[in-house]
């Protein structure tokens, strides 16, 4: 994305600003290990989101109406020495030229020059209790230009959550963004497509895994959005299944649910298919009902309905599902109204997804359900899970865990499905593992 789309963040974040107001958003902290082995880095959603700057260390400042420049950043020095072991920085004219910052400071100066930015000012917007050591450090610079009233000078007395503001503006997406997202979605689509072009019974679930990492990474996407879920079996009956070391037999189901991360920007497609290329009856029976109820949730997915529509919509086609299957019986309605599904879907069928997989976002408004507006993305994921430890479970459904995902656009006229390479008919499935 270019300067402008960050820019243009930017200004629609002050105009919802108040007076007197300055902005405080620090980097994420880099995690180490091992001593001098760090984690692969990566940037707080929040602050790439307004400065499109990925190094660590770093301080974002925004101060409305500042005649020396509105929009600052603190970050680290160019360091020829340094970044011959740990790779390039933008340094501070760096972050300038490139980043759009009016004009940057180290950030080992920030003990020394923050404190100034904050007198006289009445509000600061910042996301309290993110990082908590950057809580006390702010907390003993707005004490120290406290204690300079009998100067006249004052220090801010409200704190605002920034997070509410710019998590808001997160939840819209711009073209910029969908357009990442669509390639997102196309990575993780073709690496759905290799998985299951190389599934095989006697094959481990980690095989697959570093399929979906291969394909991921040799298409621009250098990590996943997520841990990913190769669930084999009753395995696929686990939600959050990641230990991924199982052998894969004849006659098992997989889930897999898997999504890169591309420019900031995450996709999440779960697929289940047979490992010998054949459902059996009764998995047949499951996902087809799982199908049904996801087409029924995603076209849900349009403007003017509510969030929990597309929930609603897949429940009724679970429930009735299950009721033909001879799982649960009586009264449509009154099962529905019970949650008696419970037992065999016990999660919801969506959240929003962007720059985080479980991205930001209020479900409710006023205690409403949120009405579904064009730019906003959401996963839509109903399942159902036949675990062998549920009492009274016919033994011909045990270890059937059935999930299918996409990822899905508002749009003006409806919605547009991110993901919609990945295969999810029974014939199509069947064709591409044999």
């Amino acid at each position: 994305m270019s300067k402008e789309e960050f820019a243009n963040r930017r200004s629609a974040l002050r105009e919802m600003l108040e007076p007197e107001a300055i902005v405080i958003l620090p980097s994420s902290p880099e995690q180490p290990r091992n001593g001098d082995v760090l984690y692969p880095y990566r940037q707080d959603s929040d602050f790439y989101y307004l400065t499109g700057f990925s190094e660590p260390q770093a301080v974002a400042v925004m101060i409305p109406g500042r005649t020396l420049g509105e929009y600052l950043v603190f970050c680290r020095e160019s360091d020829p020495a340094a970044e011959a072991w740990n790779g390039r920085r933008a340094g501070l004219d760096g972050v300038c030229s490139e980043f759009g910052a009016d004009d940057a400071f180290p950030i080992t100066d920030i003990d020394d020059i923050l404190p100034g930015l904050l007198e006289n000012k009445k509000r600061i917007y910042y996301p309290m209790g993110r990082y908590k050591s950057f809580d006390q450090r702010l907390i003993q610079w707005v004490s120290q230009v406290g204690a300079l009233g009998r100067s006249g000078i004052h220090a801010p007395d409200q704190f605002i959550s920034s997070a509410q503001l710019v998590q808001e503006m997160r939840l819209f997406k711009s073209k910029f963004e969908i357009n990442l997202m669509r390639k997102a979605a196309e990575i993780s689509a073709t690496a759905h497509i290799n998985a299951m072009k190389i599934a095989k019974p006697g094959i481990k679930e980690y095989e697959l895994e570093a399929e979906l990492i291969s394909t991921f990474v040799a298409r621009g996407a250098r990590s996943a959005a997520y841990p990913s879920i190769v669930g084999a079996g009753g395995n696929g009956c686990i939600l959050h299944y990641i230990d991924n070391n199982s052998q894969i037999n004849s006659g098992d189901l997989v889930l897999i649910d898997a999504g890169a991360e591309y420019e900031f920007y995450a996709s999440d497609i779960t697929r289940t298919f047979p490992i010998n290329g054949r459902f059996t009856q009764e998995q047949k029976i499951v996902y087809e009902i799982v199908l049904e109820a996801q087409m029924a949730a995603i076209e849900a997915v349009r403007p003017g309905n509510c969030w929990n529509d597309p929930h609603e919509a897949a429940v009724k086609v679970i429930t009735k599902g299950l009721v033909d299957m001879k799982i649960l019986s009586g009264n449509l309605k009154k099962l529905i109204a019970n949650e008696s599904f419970r037992p065999y879907f016990m999660h919801r069928t969506g959240h929003w997804l962007g720059m985080d997989v479980h991205d930001v976002g209020e479900y409710k408004v006023d205690g409403e359900w949120r009405v579904l507006e064009e730019g906003m993305v959401t996963t839509v994921e109903p399942g159902l899970y036949f675990s062998n430890n549920i009492p009274g479970l016919d033994p011909k459904w045990w270890d059937i865990g059935i999930r299918i995902e996409d990822d899905v656009l508002v749009t003006e006229a409806g919605n547009e499905v991110l993901s919609d390479q990945a295969p999810k008919e029974v014939s199509t499935i069947e064709e591409l593992i044999l």
